[in-house]
Order: C-alpha cells, then sequence, then structure tokens
C-alpha cells in the first residue's frame, strides 16, 4: 500500500515508517520539525530512515539514502492548500497520523498552538481523506482523554468528558470529529490512546529521559506527588505493532450498536476506537529505581506536588485490542528501560 504517516521526525512516527518500510509498503513521511524540544534529536531519527538534514527544505520531496519506497516532505499540517494538494497528486490508500502538539504541561502555557496543530491540522487531515477515497484513517489520540475518571483499568466503553488539560480535549476532539467524518462521509476512522510511550529515541519532555538525564548528570530529580502516582508505561516497539495491525484492519460499522446503550468505541459507521498500553501499571518509585539500576547510579530525589493537568494514574483495559487484533503489549518494565538507558548513553555519550 501507499501510506501517508505524519509526525515522521517525532518519536513514535519514526518508528512506525521503519516498521512499514520493511513491511514493503510505499510511503510518504511528513513533518514540520518544529523546536518544540531539540530539533538535533528529530534530525538523527529522520537519518534512521535515510533522511538528510541537508536536502531538508519546506515542501521539497526527499528521497531516502536507504529505502527505495520512502520520501519524506516538511510541512505544516495547518497549510490546508498543501495538505489538499499532497493528498490529490500522491493519492495515498491509507493514512497513519501521529502528528500532534503534544505535552500535558506544555499546553497550559501554549493553548493556541494545540489549537492549530491538534484541531485545525487535524480537519486538514479528515477533509483530505474525505475528498481523496482515502481506505482508512489511523490516528493517535491519548490516555489522556480519560481525565478526572477514577474507574481503573481505563475500558474504551469508560465516558470521557472530564480532561484535565487541553491537550486532552484537543485529543478527545480528534476522536469528535473522526466520527462525524466517519458517519457523513463513510471514512473509515481508527483512533489509537497511547499510554505513556518510552523507549530509545524518546521525547526529552518525557520523564524516563528527564530522569536519565538528571541522574547521569549528577542533578535532582522532581518526583511528582510526593512519588505516588502508577503509570501504565508501554514499550515503543509494542505501540508500533498495534498502530501497524490497526492500519492493516480497517473497520466496518458495529451491527450491534444500540443508541439507547451507545457503545463509544464503535458505531453505526466505520469508526473504533483502541487503547495500546502494558495493562501493568508501575508505581513511579519502582519506575525511578529501574532507571537508578539502569544508570548504576542513585538519583537525589526532589518531592514536589501534583502537577496542574496530571492524573494520579492510568491503566489500560486492552481486551478490545486483544479481541480484534490479535495482539497485546509485552515488553517488560526492566527490559524496556535497558534498551532505553543504554540508548540514552551511547546518543549522549555518558
Amino acid at each position: 500500500m501507499k501510506i501517508l504517516v505524519t509526525g515522521t521526525a517525532g518519536f513514535i512516527g519514526s518508528y512506525t515508517v521503519l516498521r512499514l518500510l520493511e513491511s514493503g509498503h510505499e510511503v510518504i513521511g511528513l513533518d514540520n520539525i518544529n523546536d518544540y524540544y531539540d530539533v538535533k534529536l528529530k534530525y538523527s531519527r529522520l537519518a534512521k530512515a535515510g533522511i538528510e538534514q541537508q536536502e531538508l527544505a519546506n515542501y521539497k520531496f526527499v528521497q531516502s539514502k536507504l529505502y527505495a519506497n520512502y520520501r519524506f516532505i516538511q510541512m505544516n499540517l495547518e497549510d490546508k492548500q498543501a495538505i489538499q494538494m499532497l493528498f490529490a497528486n500522491e493519492k495515498f490508500d491509507r493514512v497513519c497520523h501521529l502528528a500532534a502538539q503534544a505535552g500535558v504541561r506544555y499546553s497550559i502555557e501554549n493553548p493556541y498552538t494545540y489549537i492549530q496543530s491538534n484541531i485545525d491540522g487535524f480537519l486538514n487531515i479528515l477533509e483530505a481523506c474525505r475528498w481523496n477515497n482515502i481506505e482508512h484513517l489511523v490516528y493517535a489520540s491519548s490516555s489522556s482523554v480519560y481525565g478526572l475518571n477514577g474507574k481503573v483499568p481505563y475500558s474504551e466503553l469508560d465516558p470521557v468528558a472530564h480532561p484535565v488539560s487541553l491537550y486532552a480535549a484537543t485529543k478527545k476532539s480528534n476522536e469528535l470529529m473522526a466520527h462525524s467524518y466517519s458517519q457523513l462521509f463513510g471514512l473509515p476512522c481508527t483512533g489509537l490512546r497511547f499510554f505513556t510511550v518510552y523507549g530509545p529515541w524518546g521525547r526529552p519532555d518525557m520523564s524516563p529521559f528527564l530522569f536519565a538525564d538528571a541522574i547521569l548528570n549528577d542533578r535532582p530529580i522532581k518526583i511528582f506527588n510526593n512519588g505516588d502516582m502508577l503509570r501504565d508505561f508501554t514499550y515503543i516497539d509494542d505501540i508500533v505493532e498495534g498502530i501497524v495491525r490497526c492500519i492493516d484492519k480497517v473497520p466496518v460499522p458495529n451491527a450491534e450498536w444500540d443508541a439507547q446503550n451507545p457503545d463509544p468505541s464503535s458505531s453505526t459507521s466505520p469508526y473504533r476506537i483502541y487503547n495500546i498500553g502494558n495493562s501493568s501499571p508501575v508505581k513511579l518509585m519502582d519506575f525511578i529505581q529501574a532507571i537508578e539500576v539502569a544508570c548504576d547510579k542513585v538519583a537525589v530525589k526532589n518531592y514536589l506536588p501534583m502537577q496542574p493537568g496530571d492524573v494520579y494514574q492510568t491503566n489500560a483495559d486492552t481486551s478490545a485490542l486483544q479481541r480484534d487484533m490479535g495482539y497485546k503489549p509485552k515488553t517488560i518494565l526492566i527490559e524496556g528501560i535497558k534498551a532505553t538507558i543504554a540508548w540514552f548513553k551511547d546518543y549522549y555519550q555518558h
């Protein structure tokens, strides 16, 4: 198939591209390479797939030096005309939309950025899919949509009406927008709620990176809510396996959908929502200890209250993913952290 993957200079996107290329698909990668965090890391991720920094320019295709079936284009999702032209010219079969302005805390300080990228940009993707006969749109949602929900594990059948950050609100908005396009235009859409993704090449604003950087450079680590938190940490390879399986399986209308007792994860239109998580929540202090072991160094700990926008715990019910895709994430934390810290030490020469 010919697949557009957005956000390919990002953490999850860079892995997804490689997985699709190795499966024999033709891939077009798209990213605006913004400076939300260190662009050197983004260029390094692109280089893994043979995209060289010196050849990059806005709205210009760059052919991979490693894969004949891969080209990359630097482009903003908010550029409606450019997105429309890209779809019209390239005639994609399927779209994997992973690009977004990420980060819960950053959304408190820079809300307009999230609306531009996550709402306006997503609308441009939906419109382009609508008018260009896209067989299936798979897009990134987030476990953050569960917000104030106290019932665990989090199920796709649960209501998600109480987000605690604008980032979470934009991701829930994406799910609602996708459903409307699925209902109105028959566009098959699958939304994926990712749970605390980590691994080599991860984002610098995520906890594994922040903790490793502080520990290895003799700085104290910040531990919010005095360490009393649980996270469903999910290794990058497990996330990507779930993404690829979902791309392959085009959703169909749920013939048993009941309007009197509506299932939020499916519909009378070709629409699905899935959790992708490890289903094994880890105490924050156990997570920190695993990083300390991998770094062979004890952290200096600075205990702080809960941050605005944070939630106490995340915990994924992945029974729907197992039922429909025959897949369950399986990487245990100690193995994932070991690989992550080994990459960190190598990349940053510690």
